[in-house]
């Protein structure tokens, strides 16, 4: 992890690298798991022949949530960020495993499911 802080006379300015946000942003997530809705709504949108695209929020179209690709026989799963949730032998853990990580990783765009 790297933070960089610099202070200017107009204020102070904290940079914080990649793995420390996501790190931030998955305590922030389970610090307020228990007054959120079950799950969002998820939907799946297959891209070319090995990619499966994450539609997460199911409302004005949602947020990308994220991808399944398949590689060398395996589904690999990678959240909004592009940080890889896990590799998978079936296509259904590993959506399964994205829409887990997803429901912890954004619950500002959490939508009871209809």
């Amino acid at each position: 992890m790297n933070t960089t802080i610099n202070r200017t006379a107009a204020g102070t300015d904290v940079t914080l690298d990649t793995d420390t946000v996501d790190i931030v942003a998955v305590l922030e997530a389970q610090a307020a798991t228990s007054a959120r809705a079950a799950r969002a709504k998820l939907t799946w949108t297959l891209e070319g022949d090995d990619e499966w695209i994450a539609n997460y929020g199911g409302y004005f179209g949602g947020y990308f949530g994220g991808s399944v690709d398949k590689r060398d026989g395996r589904y690999v799963a990678s959240d909004t960020f592009g940080l890889v949730v896990g590799d998978f032998a079936s296509l259904e853990d590993a959506q399964t495993a994205l829409a887990g990580h997803l429901h912890v990783m954004l619950p500002s765009v959490i939508r009871p499911v209809a």
